[in-house]
C-alpha cells in the first residue's frame, strides 16, 4: 500500500514539472475543459495571471497591473473599471459566475489607480480621455486580444473609455458591453438634477446644495449626507453595514486628484474635463455586438441607456429592476445572466 501510494506521489510530480500543453477546445461543442481553464496562459514562473504592462504616456513610461483569471481562447473579456480613479476590485463578484461558464476575464487597473503606477504633478497631461484610449490599446496589445475573442465591458466612466475605444479600434473587438453609462454628459447632468435631485428629501437637497455652493466637498458632512441618502439610493442598494467588502475595498482606494480633475466634486453630474462629452451622434458607427445595461434605481437614466441600444448597429439592452450604479451587486442575478448571455450568443454566432 504504501508502495503504491510512493508510486503515485512520484507520477503526480513528474505530471506537474511537465510543460503544459497550449489550452484547448474539449470536443465539438468548444467547451473549455476546467484543466484548460485552469492552465497557465504563459510560460516561466507562474504569478497567479499578474502581468504589469508598459505603457508609454506623453508623460513618459508607466506600468499598469493587470491579472488573469482562466483561459479561454474564444472569450477574454476587459474589464474597465469606473471613477475615474476607482479599482477593479469591484468587479469581484463575477468570480462567483463567469468560471463555471468558462469565461476567462481580466482585471486592470488604469493609470493612477489601484495597484498601478500613480504619476505625480503629471495630472495636466495624463488624466485626458484619449491618452485612456490609448493605454486599453496598449493593454490589449500586450495581452493578445483580438477580434476573435477581446469583450470589452466598461461600468461607468468605464462605460465612457469602452465607448471611445470602440469608436476608434473597434476592428479589434469580438463584443462590447456598457454597464451604467450614458452616452451624453450633458443629458447625465439634465438626469441628475431634474429626476434624482428631485427624488431627495427636500431638507437634505438644500444642505447638500449649500455646501456645494461654498466648495465645500471636503466637509465631512457633505460625504455623510450623500452616503446615507444618495449612494444607498442610486449607487448600491444596501444599507452601507452590508455594503460589499469588495466594493468598500475599491471606493475607499480613489484617486481624488484624478477623479476630481474628470468628474468634478459634485456627485450631482459632472464638472470636470468630461463634463461635456457627448457620443450620441456617433453611437451609429458602433458595427460590433453591443449589450448596454441600464438599472431603475441607477444614477444612470435607464431609458437612454434602452436608447443607446437602438443607435448602434447591432445592440441589446438589458434592463436590472432591482438595481442601482452597481448592479452587479444589488440586481446580481439579473446583470450577470445577461451579461453572460450576450457574451455565449456572440461566441456562438462566431
Amino acid at each position: 500500500m504504501k508502495n503504491s501510494l510512493w508510486l503515485s506521489f512520484l507520477l503526480v510530480v513528474a505530471l506537474s514539472c511537465s510543460p503544459t500543453p497550449p489550452p484547448s477546445e474539449s470536443g465539438n461543442n468548444g467547451i473549455v475543459s476546467l484543466k484548460d481553464y485552469f492552465s497557465p496562459s504563459e510560460e516561466g514562473v507562474q504569478s497567479g495571471g499578474v502581468k504589469m504592462i508598459s505603457i508609454s504616456t506623453p508623460a513618459g513610461e508607466y506600468k499598469v497591473w493587470t491579472k488573469r483569471f482562466g483561459n479561454n481562447p474564444r472569450i477574454r473579456v476587459l474589464l474597465l473599471h469606473g471613477g475615474p480613479g476607482a479599482t477593479h476590485e469591484y468587479f469581484e463578484s463575477v468570480e462567483s459566475f463567469f468560471p463555471q461558464e468558462g469565461i476567462e476575464f481580466i482585471y486592470y487597473d488604469q493609470l493612477g489607480s489601484g495597484n498601478s503606477d500613480h504619476p505625480e504633478g503629471k495630472g495636466d497631461v495624463l488624466w485626458d480621455l484619449p491618452r485612456f484610449v490609448e493605454e486599453v490599446e496598449q493593454v490589449r496589445l500586450s495581452l493578445g486580444l483580438n477580434k476573435d475573442n477581446f469583450f470589452l465591458l466598461g461600468s461607468s466612466w468605464g462605460g465612457i473609455l469602452a465607448m471611445e475605444y470602440a469608436l476608434k479600434y473597434q476592428q479589434n473587438l469580438k463584443g462590447l458591453i456598457i454597464t451604467n453609462m450614458m452616452a451624453s454628459a450633458p443629458d447625465y447632468d439634465r438626469y441628475a438634477d431634474e429626476v434624482l435631485a428631485r427624488q431627495m428629501d427636500p431638507a437634505v437637497l438644500k444642505e447638500v446644495r449649500a455646501l456645494e455652493a461654498k466648495g465645500d466637498y471636503q466637509n465631512p458632512r457633505y460625504m455623510e449626507l450623500l452616503m446615507t441618502n444618495f449612494y444607498t439610493e442610486h449607487i448600491c442598494r444596501f444599507p452601507l453595514e452590508d455594503w460589499p467588502e469588495p466594493v468598500n475595498r475599491s471606493f475607499s482606494k480613489i484617486n481624488q486628484e484624478l477623479y476630481v480633475t474628470m468628474q468634478g466634486p459634485s456627485e450631482f453630474g459632472l464638472s470636470g474635463k468630461l463634463e461635456n462629452w457627448d457620443v450620441k451622434a456617433r453611437l451609429p458607427e458602433i458595427k460590433v455586438p453591443t449589450l448596454t445595461i441600464g438599472a431603475t434605481h441607477d444614477t444612470m437614466d435607464p431609458k437612454h441607456m434602452e436608447w443607446m441600444s437602438t443607435q448602434v448597429q447591432n445592440g441589446q439592452f438589458l434592463l436590472c429592476p432591482n438595481g442601482s450604479h452597481l448592479s452587479m451587486w444589488d440586481d446580481q442575478q439579473t446583470w450577470m445572466n445577461g451579461v453572460i448571455g450576450f457574451i455565449q450568443t456572440v461566441d456562438g454566432g462566431r
